[in-house]
């Protein structure tokens, strides 16, 4: 094994320790790896990383930005016991042209829509399941791999919650949802069990042959309803992603606390910890992402500037 190799399977095991999955960060730095052992390199520099997140050639900025801070994450762990180790400079990434998309923000007609869609899938339980899925992303801001994750006794009808387990970072939390959240999920147990009695896993939401979701069916039947329904962001080429129904959420609650005239500071914590954040500065790139959250978090700035003078 080389020595990059093994550094490798170390540095692994510290940042899993520590709650990180790693899992494509994993498979991209073994590439790194078996790249730079091809080349007979022992260390890490930046002219190496460059020439091997640049293949294959004519890919997208995304791509080589995406490899680049991997491998920058991987080398800062390196150097502090390798001195040949180069960090690849973090201009690199901005000499990639590569600028992080706004979040599309779902209005409720939007999701109306994407909802009403997946009503029309051809099997009658994906389609129960993708409506069911949609609408629980929408109202309660959980990921989608923490949605897959949920098995049946994770979702308490009863107390009114969904009880995520062992999400990002390896934290557990209890996510309280609305009541018309509770009957829609009572509604879906029941068509489930009575489209799928038999089901092979002990998931809330199944496929049709009544497994686990998994992200390979996922996103390609979210990205048709998307495409059917004929959303598109206009400030980049990007389709609107799953992902974008959590930003949609954390963003109309800030506003809404914004427009109602609440302390918004002192409630950042609450909503950080119904996220699942873990710092409530990760919930501030929100206000970043949206010009009109941007606007109100100034208008309150200076409001509270003229009060002070």
């Amino acid at each position: 094994m080389s020595g990059l190799r093994q550094s490798l399977d170390d540095y692994l095991t510290v940042r899993r320790s520590l709650g990180y999955k790693l899992e494509d960060a994993a498979r991209v730095l073994r590439s790194f790896v078996g790249f730079a052992d091809q080349a007979g390199a022992g260390s890490i520099t930046s002219e190496l990383a460059v020439r091997w997140a640049t293949q294959p050639v004519n890919r997208s900025s995304i791509w080589l930005v995406h490899r680049l801070s991997i491998v920058r994450g991987f080398a800062s762990y390196l150097q502090t016991t390798d001195a040949a180790t180069e960090i690849p400079p973090a201009e690199l990434l901005s000499a990639a042209g590569y600028r992080p998309a706004p979040p599309y923000l779902y209005s409720d007609a939007d999701i109306a829509a994407l909802m009403a869609a997946a009503r029309q899938l051809p099997s009658p339980l994906r389609a129960v399941t993708f409506e069911t899925l949609i609408g629980l992303l929408a109202v309660t801001g959980i990921r989608i791999g923490e949605a897959m994750r949920l098995d049946r006794d994770d979702v308490d009808c009863t107390a009114g919650l969904l009880r995520v387990r062992s999400s990002k970072f390896g934290r557990s939390r209890e996510v309280l949802c609305h009541d018309s959240t509770i009957e829609a999920l009572r509604a879906y147990s029941g068509q489930r069990d009575q489209l799928c009695p038999h089901p092979r896993s002990p998931s809330f939401f199944v496929t049709s042959r009544g497994s686990r979701l998994i992200h390979n069916t996922v996103y390609p039947t979210f990205h048709a309803l998307v495409d059917q329904v004929g959303l598109h962001q206009e400030s980049t080429s990007r389709r609107p992603r799953i992902h974008d129904l959590r930003h949609a959420f954390a963003v109309r609650t800030l506003l809404r606390w914004y427009h109602d005239g609440g302390d918004v500071q002192a409630r950042l914590p609450l909503l950080s910890t119904y996220l699942g954040h873990i710092n409530p500065a990760s919930t501030y790139w929100y206000l970043s992402a949206v010009p009109e959250l941007m606007a109100l978090a100034a208008q309150r700035l200076e409001l509270a500037a003229g009060a002070i003078r």
